[in-house]
């Protein structure tokens, strides 16, 4: 059996080394002190379930130190860690957790945990158990056994729990390890959910799988999170966050680019970054790096955050397939496409996870003969560098001509009084579709439908300009800052009704 504990085994070469800091409460937990809490807990868990039980044990909580230690335990123990999205309705929760079917449920004191499973504070979690215990390690499943189970955030609808083992976890991380310049000296700042790929693999097992330190926050605040970034003492290396996520902090009035030159690399994912986006962060000094991840797939590509040269000359693209990465473009025959030309993105590597639980249909078709198929179109150039164009589910047909959201979305954002927006298509009676753009402006400034309307005219086909344009405060977004396009869409349409 293949032996991956990256905490154990800095615990032996360098205990004193800090590797996490909860960086609310100010707790902090050297290699050393985290190695003893995990065994401590999968004994404990052990002791409740046996050896290799493949229970599941979830949380709803917001971000803290225990869910990473319960994550890493499960492995341990032989059990499953399943952290659920606390920002879901509880209808939703418990639709999860009838699909799961968890044991226990850690949560937050403020959160109504699912019925059918066990409830226990987390904050009371690292108190079980007895001092200095540990699990034998026959507990531990095979290396390619599931051992998280993450629930995707449903842009599309129904969620769907990927199921992940440590050796995707090993894989994922590593990619990025080496994509992203990532050493025992690396610091990162963790603001996104630990419900999610990027909170939990890209931003906490990444650092620790390195030897470096995690600073795990509650989730992410503009004001907090800009100092946090900015602060000398912190030494903050890398940072994961969504292109909403950066253009809020472009926005802060406390923004100034100079105190965040000592980034590595600020990994941009979840969604295409708007060329012009990465060309104002690039431009001053901030190594903005796009990169491609997803739930079933980890780490995938990645801009080289070193070379602002190919930063600037390459903006918009999500860069190169990392280390362990094969991938194509297909096309709707099932054929790869030429150089330069749109099909839909496949993956394959030790990184993709092995399927959806209790979903053996879906998971034939999305995981065809070792490939995961994406769902999102995408081109790659002559020099090897992808470019996510847009989900494939959201692109639409106007007047007979495809038409990419994402690519209308990075017009717009070249407008500096933008600070948001989301193209949907929507029936039309003379077009079949057509687009239709939600626009949040920048805090003090202000833009019009008709200014948005004119501004695309000069750049876009006449095809591809939205019919409409709505100056709003708000877009549905998923808790990792995904819009929700499906949601979007619906209130587009009933609005349309009532015009």
């Amino acid at each position: 059996m293949t032996l991956f504990d990256p905490v154990h085994t800095y615990a032996c070469s360098r205990p004193e080394s800090l590797a996490i800091v909860d960086i609310e409460s100010n707790r902090q937990w050297t290699y050393a002190a985290l190695d003893v809490a995990i065994d401590r807990l999968a004994g404990w868990i052990v002791d409740r379930f046996g050896e290799q039980s493949e229970t599941r044990i979830a949380t709803l909580a917001k971000n803290c130190t225990e869910m990473l230690t319960l994550q890493l335990a499960c492995a341990r123990a032989g059990a499953i860690f399943v952290p659920f999205n606390w920002r879901l309705a509880h209808a939703e929760i418990e639709a999860l957790a009838a699909d799961a079917e968890p044991k226990i449920v850690f949560h937050d004191p403020d959160m109504a945990p699912p019925s059918g499973a066990e409830a226990i504070l987390i904050q009371k979690m690292l108190e079980l158990g007895d001092e200095g215990g540990s699990p034998p390690k026959s507990a531990r499943r095979p290396f390619e056994a599931v051992s998280t189970l993450l629930y995707t955030s449903g842009t599309s609808g129904r969620p769907k729990g990927v199921m992940l083992s440590e050796c995707n976890s090993f894989w994922g991380c590593s990619n990025l390890i080496y994509g992203n310049d990532v050493s025992s000296r690396s610091v990162f700042l963790c603001d996104m959910p630990l419900f999610h790929t990027a909170g939990l693999f890209a931003a906490s097992r990444t650092p620790l799988q390195a030897g470096g330190t995690v600073l795990i926050s509650h989730g992410f605040d503009p004001q907090k999170t800009l100092a946090r970034l900015s602060d000398p003492e912190w030494k903050v290396s890398h940072y994961f966050s969504v292109p909403q996520m950066a253009a809020t902090l472009w926005n802060q009035p406390a923004f100034d680019a100079t105190k965040l030159h000592n980034i590595v690399a600020w990994a941009i994912g979840g969604a295409p970054n708007p060329k012009a986006q990465s060309e104002r962060f690039v431009n001053a000094g901030i190594r903005i790096s796009e990169g491609f991840g997803m739930s079933e797939t980890g780490s995938n590509f990645a801009m080289p955050p070193h070379n602002l040269d190919i930063l600037l000359s390459k903006a918009g693209s999500c860069g190169l397939p990392l280390m362990m990465i094969e991938a194509k473009i297909v096309g709707e025959d099932g054929n790869e496409v030429p150089t330069g030309e749109r099909g839909e993105l496949w993956l394959r590597g030790p990184s993709i996870a092995s399927g959806y639980w209790h979903q053996p249909e879906l998971t034939a078709k999305a995981f065809p003969d070792g490939w995961f198929v994406t769902g999102d179109a995408a081109t790659c150039d002559e020099d090897g560098f992808y470019y996510i164009v847009d989900r494939k589910k959201d692109m639409y047909i106007s007047g007979g001509e495809n038409v990419y959201p994402a690519e209308v979305e990075a017009a717009i954002a070249e407008m500096t009084a933008v600070g948001e927006c989301a193209v949907v298509g929507v029936p039309d009676e003379r077009w079949g579709e057509v687009g239709r753009v939600y626009v949040i402006p920048v805090p003090g400034q202000s833009v019009t439908g008709d200014q948005v309307i004119d501004h695309c005219l000069t750049r876009l086909a006449k095809f591809k300009v939205p019919k409409t344009a709505v100056v709003t405060d708000a877009i549905p977004r998923t808790a990792s800052g995904k819009v929700q396009k499906h949601l979007l869409k619906a209130q587009a349409i009933e609005e349309l009704k009532g015009s």
